[in-house]
């Protein structure tokens, strides 16, 4: 080729490049380029860019004319060089298999999770594996593109060029070759793509190409066009293995078959088009779960986890290695994106300088705006890519997250605050009870550190003391672990989907400096330094705002702990009316946490502030550097490609700020979760020699974790195969024993040995799961029917069944809510016989029986068959039935073990057996069917909604935020839309001003200013005042949105709170805790969260819309058409869209409830699924719960992904015509400028409105949800408020043909009851468990108001009283009481209603050796005391108020014989003149009472009065 001729022709073109350049005053150094032109056209200092170097115009490095939009022929050869680049980088990827394992790339860029193509179970038989169509197709093609392109380079004249595209096809055909698989291979169809792009630029820019005898270029050009549209229709997996697990893209959806993304085309997965079967389902109907796809092959959690957890190193370590592979695929795309963004600013200068040139043809803004259209279908792809695997990044980490938090809680000790010591909760001794003491600092070492901490540079680490040493780190609560999963996992998770953010938002500010460099020159230099300075003020900011992070976190737990405990116990709190004291507690924690919310809230807007303020003045100093002091014109082609690109760094910059806060909240997370993570775990044993020895201990002594004070001392103690009693007074340590053979306590000295095997473990308080009984027994072990029915006969469940409708089938509930305390005691039971465990730990599951079912029980399953051969420990307090049994009795007494003789404890018992046997029931039990059905009671799903979100919804939170507030936020809006517009305005005026030096003809808001060429001042102070403008109104705009956040927030979560508060106990019987913990936290965060900011961005995109067709149809009537298609389009679109992701929305919340469920259920539980060995059963159904949460939300935002690729490409296309349409119309440079600008706006309005509607709707499910719960059933309060003396103590209880049912649709529980108690009696009630005993005393405190009949005290009807007036005057003490963490002195009186004294005077009366005092620490449930001693605090609340009438409901079930003793003593002398009813199964219980009430089955079978002492004769 000749290159003179090139030289030459390039000569011209910077000759008259640069001649344009000085017309226009561009003071440009042209002499220097000049002497280089001359020389050769040379690859040294040639270089491909088709839009690099100098926006103003050409310069001698330029492969390409500008004007007409065309490339050098010299830059061809260039051109065709880049797919033999393409093809060399292939090759050496391809030579990497041939590299040892470990040398081929790093373990982070390895797949984490891969479907392995030699799997051989997954593979097809080999008679159905064959080379496919298509990729015989493809090597056809290859090889035939090969020889074209062979006859090409060598005929008719030899174009050594042409062995590019030859190397290029001979790599393609070798790649074909070896795709053994036939899948779709991403590499050739990139060395395919840049074949068919770089030769069709080559035939277009060389007119010798079209020549006939170039025939075989021509078609090799349409060769490898075929092979891009073949190789995008091949699937991406192999097709040999098996796809019977995988949906086909175009089949109905079900949850049965794993996600088409395991098996699609390069196309489909390109378009998103995969997804319509599922966009057509939820556009007919209601989505159900079992419509949505599985997740796929990558994202299912069972892998995920297994994988993750074997990664070595700190948490943040192996989220990196695992995810590592997508943030590097993101980061790349994201390099792709951030040049298809900047190439917009170049673009517009080059179609604004071609409309300006008057020699330029019209076919150069064409290719201009082609170029721009192809780019920004680029970007469109790219966002589809982007979107996938940055999602892929973010569910993984989540999902890993969350799978490990909860893998960590089932192995994690359970410390208890309350145990440590006062040293030791001051830090002065660890865990481990070795003390380490602090030393003292020296006093000028004191000093010093006093005068650094007064910088906040040098404040105090929330991990320090006061001493400014490292505090120990309390063990984790079920609250902040809640916390963790639902709202710290997301942190750190989101950063892994916004990763390329951290690198592409910096390099997009320093990009667009050199850009902005590159088109205004050295002026950009002052702008820079506000920048700089800005940056500078928010490090120190930043600062700030992460130690507030930190608090507000905090803050977030100790909320959701006492949310949590709300509704954990609210049915407790509602029977001592003590529910509003506890409302006043949450919402002080919720105003805590608001207080911090709003702190932090005000520093990022002071750090948003300072960027907007800054960029807004980088144009301005910028600007009047380039006009003032420099002196150059500032010119359309100059002001508006600025602007653009002074956008693009406002918008960057305004991230920065964004995403230090989001780093500084993930830091704070990821830290919290390694905190959780290196929480001491519970010793496993690991012995398996040990499976079938005794278990034995010598001198062994334990501590509660966290304690430093041991709890058992010098056991020494060997189990035979057999029954072995526990005994002891409450609080001697028999719990302990047991949790210490489970491996729950710490050994700190002596020998025990334990095994890993499975222990039959029945918990003091029964822990049950919300299944049905069958399950609850069996535990996930096998069915075998026989033996089950053994079981049941042995823990006397047969009755009990025959009384369900279902049978054992029936739902019980959360917890066995549906059960009585009994019948859960002998599901309990009947899960450790049941199980195939050599030793049972059975923890007191006969105090809460008749003695007739515990006597059933002793013979029939601790003497019967089931335990034979098997080792039985049964703490008890009942004694007598199990001596003949024992073949060993330890009593346990201040932490030490003494082993009884049997006949010695026999005969002591023989003395005591007429005070403590048990009652029974008069009547034989009837085993007929009761009618009471149960199972319907607890089979109440979730509730969701159709459709849209109702408008009501959304203006409950508008009233929420207040009104006036809002339409604050609504002018502020307007005014901010107005000065961005008249910023556009202003400098399409100022660039304009410069060719009408004397006076505009045109009218305008700032015509009457002068032409800047004779004085620039008033221009550059108008640009500054519209700058500073923008920035103040965008400051109180953001300040408007927290109060309205603030108000919003507190109002719907005051008002939904007390709702819950006082909602019917029914509403508790169908609702679990799980779900509404999700709604009080879930929920109500999203409220706390953005979603005021998404209808900030709502009010304002529509403004943005209305003005800018208002703006751009007034200069060009057309666009009124044009706008009207556009939208219509946009619509269209967004209504296939908006149907399932309403529907996926909801149903994510929804399953959501049971992983909120499944962590909860851990509180009470975690000891008996440890014991059990379930731990993996419980990590397998968390992994399925998330399986079910996470595919909701993946298919959720594929759907976004479908969406923004119609919406990006209709955007690309709108741009496109408006821009011809511009051209077309002869409009001047300047206006057209001014009209693409607003018509950007328009189109990005038009997207972003069904976008932000789109999360407008996703974020306001939550707010549904949450208006859902204003609308509850509440329980009546009564219309009578009675006096203060009432019920008198001289006023009777009346029950008159009283009929009680749970819900309308079930029978009644009981039915036509009528009896009458006297005034100062102690009643007796009793009767066989389940026999309607806690109804008739609940019915006291009108939980269930009688649906005929009534119940009268003191000769008013309970049903229209008060309820927190009655509840003030009866006192109901469960047999389980419920305990919050807090003092002793709490605890008692929490409304302190009392004297120290008096909460003192009681405390020693009942519990006067266990040495409490006031301040005793207690935790959460009482979890650090035993039942028998949460019994005693209990009987002191009972005795503290010294209510007219009081319930006790098995009291003293858990106590000791002697301690119950003195106490029913202590209660006859305190409690004369109330009126007390007692439900009991022992004795000693209701040995004064003189009238007894016996029910079966929800009857009254007798009611009349006994002699005082004779309930014992009469009851046995």
């Amino acid at each position: 080729m000749d290159h003179s001729f090139y030289s030459q022709k390039l000569k011209d073109d910077v000759l008259y490049s640069h001649q344009y350049a000085l017309q226009a005053n561009r003071h440009r150094n042209v002499t220097a380029q000049l002497e280089e032109v001359g020389s050769r056209c040379s690859p040294f200092w040639v270089r491909c860019s088709a839009w690099s170097a100098d926006f103003g115009g050409t310069d001698q490095n330029d492969l390409k004319d500008p004007v007409n939009a065309r490339f050098q022929e010299c830059a061809l050869p260039y051109i065709s060089a880049f797919p033999a680049v393409v093809a060399a980088c292939l090759l050496l990827g391809f030579s990497r298999r041939f590299l040892p394992r470990g040398l081929r790339r790093p373990q982070w860029a390895e797949p984490f999770i891969k479907e392995s193509d030699e799997d051989e179970d997954l593979l097809r038989p080999k008679w159905m594996r064959r080379t496919t169509y298509t990729k015989t197709a493809l090597l056809v093609l290859s090889n035939t593109g090969l020889i074209l392109q062979c006859l090409t380079t060598f005929y008719p004249a030899q174009n050594l060029f042409g062995l590019y595209a030859v190397a290029a096809w001979a790599t393609m055909s070798l790649l074909v070759a070896a795709n053994y698989s036939g899948r779709a291979s991403v590499a050739t169809l990139a060395l395919s793509c840049s074949i068919f792009i770089t030769q069709l630029i080559v035939l277009v820019e060389n007119q010798s190409m079209l020549q006939p005898e170039h025939a075989p270029a021509a078609i090799a050009i349409v060769l490898s066009f075929l092979a891009v549209f073949i190789i995008i229709f091949m699937p991406l997996r192999n097709p040999a293995l098996s796809g019977e697990q995988i949906a086909s893209a175009y089949q109905l959806p079900t949850s049965n078959l794993r996600s088409p993304e395991d098996n699609l085309t390069i196309w489909q997965f390109m378009s998103v088009t995969w997804l319509s079967p599922l966009i057509g389902l939820g556009n007919a109907r209601q989505l159900l779960e079992e419509d949505v796809w599985s997740l796929s092959y990558e994202f299912q959690h069972r892998r995920l986890h297994d994988t993750f957890r074997e990664l070595p190193g700190s948490v943040l370590k192996r989220l990196l290695v695992a995810n590592g592979l997508d943030l590097a695929i993101i980061t790349t795309i994201g390099f792709v994106e951030l040049i298809a963004t900047f190439s917009t600013p170049v673009l517009l200068q080059k179609i604004l300088q071609s409309m300006e040139n008057v020699d330029a043809p019209r076919r150069a803004v064409v290719v201009y705006t082609t170029i721009s259209l192809i780019l920004r279908l680029i970007g469109a792809q790219t966002g589809v890519f982007n979107t996938w695997y940055s999602r892929r990044a973010y569910e993984r980490s989540r999902g890993e997250l969350i799978t490990m938090i909860y893998e960590k809680t089932l192995s994690r000790k359970i410390i208890s605050v309350a145990n440590k010591s006062e040293a030791q909760q001051n830090g002065e001794i660890a865990t481990n009870g070795k003390h380490h003491p602090k030393e003292p600092k020296s006093a000028w070492s004191s000093k010093v550190w006093a005068l650094l901490t007064k910088f906040a540079w040098f404040k105090k680490s929330s991990s320090t003391d006061k001493d400014g040493e490292p505090k120990e780190k309390e063990p984790a609560s079920m609250g902040k672990i809640i916390n963790m999963m639902r709202f710290d996992s997301y942190e750190v998770s989101q950063r892994f989907w916004e990763f390329p953010s951290l690198i592409i938002q910096p390099l997009s500010c320093v990009i667009s400096v050199v850009l902005i460099w590159e088109l205004i020159g050295w002026p950009c230099l002052l702008g820079v330094l506000s920048v700089f300075f800005a940056q500078a003020a928010n490090a120190f900011i930043a600062r700030i705002l992460l130690g507030y992070e930190r608090k507000r976190r905090v803050a977030t737990d100790t909320k959701i702990q006492k949310v949590s405990q709300f509704v954990e116990f609210i049915r407790h709190l509602r029977w001592y009316g003590w529910q509003d004291t506890w409302l006043r507690l949450i919402m002080s924690a919720r105003q805590e946490e608001l207080n911090l919310r709003i702190v932090t809230a005000l520093w990022r807007i002071l750090l948003m502030f300072l960027n907007v303020f800054s960029t807004g003045m980088f144009p301005v100093i910028a600007f009047y550097a380039y006009a003032a002091l420099a002196g150059w014109p500032l010119r359309i082609d100059i002001a508006f490609p600025a602007l653009q690109l002074f956008g693009m760094l406002e918008s960057s910059l305004r991230e920065i700020p964004n995403l230090i806060t989001v780093l500084l909240n993930a830091k704070v997370a990821i830290g919290r979760i390694e905190d959780f993570v290196n929480e001491p775990d519970k010793d496993e044993g690991h012995d398996p020699l040990l499976a079938d020895q005794e278990s034995v201990l010598q001198d062994a002594s334990f501590v509660w974790p966290g304690s430093s004070e041991n709890v058992l001392k010098n056991v020494d103690l060997h189990l035979p195969p057999g029954l072995t009693l526990i005994v002891g007074e409450v609080a001697s340590g028999k719990s302990a024993l047991l949790q210490a053979l489970l491996g729950e306590l710490d050994l700190t000295g002596g020998e025990y040995k334990r095994s890993d095997q499975m222990v039959g473990y029945c918990a003091q308080t029964p822990w049950l799961q919300s299944m049905s009984i069958r399950e609850n027994i069996l535990f996930s072990a096998p069915y075998e029917e026989a033996r089950y029915k053994q079981t049941l006969d042995a823990c006397a469940l047969i009755p009990d069944m025959a009384n369900f409708k279902q049978g054992d089938l029936s739902l019980i509930g959360e917890n066995g809510i549906g059960l009585s305390g009994g019948q859960r005691a002998r599901v309990a039971l009947a899960r450790a016989v049941y199980s195939r465990a050599n030793t049972l730990l059975l923890d007191d599951p006969l105090s809460a029986l008749d003695h007739q079912t515990a006597d059933s029980i002793v013979r029939k399953c601790l003497a019967g068959p089931l335990l034979r051969g098997r080792t039985v420990v049964l703490v008890t307090h009942r004694i007598e039935l199990c001596l003949g049994l024992a073949q060993q009795i330890i009593q346990i007494s201040n932490g030490r073990a003494e082993q009884i003789d049997p006949e010695d404890a026999a005969a002591n018992v023989l003395q005591k057996v007429s005070s403590t046997e048990s009652t029974k029931e008069s009547d034989e039990p009837n085993l007929e069917q009761e009618q009471a059905a149960i199972p319907d009671k607890f089979l109440e799903d979730e509730h969701r909604e159709h459709g849209d979100v109702k408008l009501s919804v959304y203006w409950e939170y508008i009233k929420a935020g207040k009104l006036k507030w809002w339409c604050g936020i609504v002018i502020i809006q307007l005014l901010f839309r107005v000065i961005d517009i008249s910023n556009t305005w202003f400098l399409k005026q100022w660039g304009e001003a410069y060719d009408r030096p004397i006076k505009s003809t045109s009218s305008g808001p700032f015509d009457n200013l002068p032409s800047p060429e004779t004085n620039i001042r008033p221009w550059l102070v108008g640009f500054f005042l519209l700058g500073l403008a923008r920035a103040l109104v965008y400051f109180l705009a953001q300040s408007l949105m927290l109060v309205i956040v603030y108000n919003a927030g507190r109002t719907m979560f005051r008002d939904v709170m007390a709702k819950v508060a006082h909602a019917t106990f029914r509403y508790y019987d169908v609702t679990p805790v799980g779900r509404l913990m999700n709604r009080l936290t879930s929920d109500i965060n999203t409220l706390d969260g953005n979603i005021s900011y998404v209808f900030q961005a709502m009010a304002n995109l529509s403004l943005v819309w209305v003005m800018s067709v208002g703006v751009i149809a007034s200069v060009t009537p057309v666009f009124l058409v044009f706008a009207i298609v556009l939208t219509t389009m946009f619509v269209m679109v967004f209504k296939r869209f908006l149907p399932l992701s309403q529907n996926l929305r909801r149903l994510e919340m929804v399953s959501l409830s049971p992983l909120m469920s499944n962590f909860g259920a851990l509180v009470e539980g975690l000891t008996t699924v440890r014991a059990f060995c379930a731990q993996p059963r419980f990590q397998t159904r968390v992994i399925e719960v998330a399986d079910t949460f996470q595919k909701m939300d993946h298919f959720y935002w594929s759907l976004q992904s479908w969406l923004s690729y119609r919406l990006d490409s209709l955007s690309a296309f709108a741009t496109f015509f408006l821009t011809l349409l511009a051209l077309y119309t002869n409009v001047s440079p300047g206006l057209t400028a001014f009209i693409l600008t607003a018509a950007a706006q328009f189109v990005t309005a038009t997207h972003g409105l069904c976008r932000v509607y789109g999360m407008l709707q996703m974020n306001f499910v939550s707010v549904e949800r949450v208006v859902e719960m204003l609308h509850i059933d509440q329980e009546k309060e009564g219309t009578i408020s009675p006096p203060p003396t009432w019920p008198s103590l001289s006023g009777d209880i009346a029950f008159e043909d009283v009929t009680i049912r749970y819900a309308p649709h079930l029978d009644p529980s009981l039915a036509n009851v009528s009896f009458k108690l006297k005034a100062g009696s102690t009643t007796a009630l009793i009767g066989r468990t389940g026999s309607g005993k806690s109804t008739l005393a609940l019915s006291l405190l009108a939980t269930n108001l009688p649906e005929s009949g009534r119940i009268l005290i003191d000769n008013v009807d309970i049903s229209n009283v008060d309820t927190q007036a009655l509840r003030h005057n009866v006192t109901f003490l469960a047999q389980d009481p419920v305990l919050f963490p807090g003092s002793m002195r709490q605890n008692l009186d929490p409304l302190e209603e009392y004297t120290d004294e008096e909460c003192k005077a009681v405390l020693g009366k009942i519990a006067e050796r266990h040495g409490w005092t006031l301040s005793t620490e207690i935790d959460a449930g009482g979890r650090n005391l035993s039942q028998g001693q949460r019994q005693l605090v209990g009987l002191a609340r009972a005795l503290l108020r010294k209510s007219p009438i009081i319930i006790l409901d098995e009291a003293t079930a858990s106590i000791d014989v002697e301690t119950a003793r003195k106490i029913q003593r202590v209660l006859r002398e305190e409690l004369k003149g109330s009126t007390v009813v007692v439900i009991a199964h022992r004795v000693e219980a209701v040995v004064d009472a003189d009238f007894c009430v016996t029910l079966s089955e929800g009857k009254l079978i007798r009611a009349e009065p006994v002699e005082k002492g004779t309930m014992a004769g009469g009851m046995r």
